[in-house]
């Protein structure tokens, strides 16, 4: 690992010695945002590093995450997963908060591969984004597990923190009621503890040749993860904007029994549709379950789970409620 005296230590200073191209990509819409540069030596056509700036003292801390889980996965036997994971560069200073600078991976972000014309209408194209994503999930299981669990800690503690957050809401009751049947029925199964990026979703993920070349942003990772959390993430997020170019009212291109105009309207039809792309979400949820040991008849459960623990963690307000919303579509309607 690069040693992190090796760049200047101010963001200013790190521009001015990249002596090349320097591109601000587009700022997150989260409260708590963080600007992403990406810095080009002279004449190189991709960039050599990542420098992602924090934009408040809750960015820095997320910052400071990273910093510490990129260490963290730098000392374990990853083999060639090694060379899809950012190396710590350095930690330089933007106004006395901390600015990380990683290693810049090839490949482009699958999200943007998402929203070219007609992408998620195709089921080769998409089956290949899931096959790439659940391979890659693999190995990272194969190479970091380190004992079990049971999978119904995937929700404990959810539960207080939905009531904590939107106990206001009236419907927050019916809420927790519903948290405790899913933690019934994923109670018995033990899961590994992994490795779990956490926020496993396209906009991470950047894909060359068919497979993941890059996973990025490790602020939300653990080492002794449950590693269905990133499995069910990843079927969630990829299904939430199915219906993103299509006027409201209006069925989904390819998706027979999609129609836009409701928020989620994509996750309900990837957990309670019927067609080809909800079987093959499901498909890569009870894929995911049988390599991890667990029967594919707790997938529904593990994505609902998963919708509720978004729901809780989500840093963004109406993004969490939005999920918590979809979450009590998908419960009322499977009582």
């Amino acid at each position: 690992m690069s040693s992190t005296t090796a760049l200047p230590q101010t963001i200013t200073d790190l521009v001015e010695a990249a002596q090349g191209r320097v591109v601000c990509l587009s700022m997150s819409k989260d409260p708590n945002a963080k600007i992403t540069l990406l810095l080009f030596r002279p004449g190189e056509a991709l960039p050599a590093h990542v420098a992602k700036v924090p934009t408040t003292d809750a960015a820095a801390r997320s910052v400071e995450a990273e910093a510490a889980m990129l260490r963290a996965l730098g000392t374990l036997e990853l083999g060639s997963l090694r060379q899809t994971i950012p190396e710590l560069v350095a930690i330089a200073d933007d106004r006395g908060r901390p600015v990380l600078v990683t290693t810049a991976l090839p490949g482009r972000q699958m999200l943007a591969t998402y929203h070219t014309f007609r992408h998620t209408a195709r089921p080769a194209a998409v089956g290949a984004d899931f096959a790439a994503a659940g391979t890659w999930l693999g190995q990272l299981w194969q190479r970091t597990s380190s004992g079990r669990d049971d999978l119904a800690t995937m929700v404990a503690g959810i539960g207080e923190v939905i009531e904590r957050r939107f106990g206001d809401d009236p419907d927050t009751a019916a809420d927790l009621e519903h948290l405790a049947d899913l933690q019934d029925q994923l109670a018995g199964h033990l899961v590994p503890r992994t490795a779990m990026h956490g926020d496993f979703w396209a906009g991470n993920l950047l894909v060359a040749g068919g497979r993941l070349s890059g996973v990025i942003d490790w602020e939300g990772a653990r080492l002794g993860g449950l590693a269905v959390r990133d499995l069910a993430h990843f079927a969630l997020t990829y299904s939430l904007y199915l219906d993103r170019h299509t006027r409201p009212g209006r069925g989904v291109h390819g998706h027979p029994g999609l129609r836009a105009g409701v928020w989620g309207a994509g996750l309900d039809y990837a957990v309670a549709g019927t067609g080809w792309y909800p079987t093959l979400v499901r498909r890569f949820v009870a894929d995911g379950l049988a390599r991890l040991g667990v029967p594919s008849s707790c997938g529904r459960a593990v994505l609902l789970a998963e919708l509720a623990c978004i729901a809780a963690e989500a840093d963004q307000p109406s993004f969490a409620m939005n999920n918590l919303q979809v979450f009590r579509r998908l419960t009322r309607a499977g009582s």
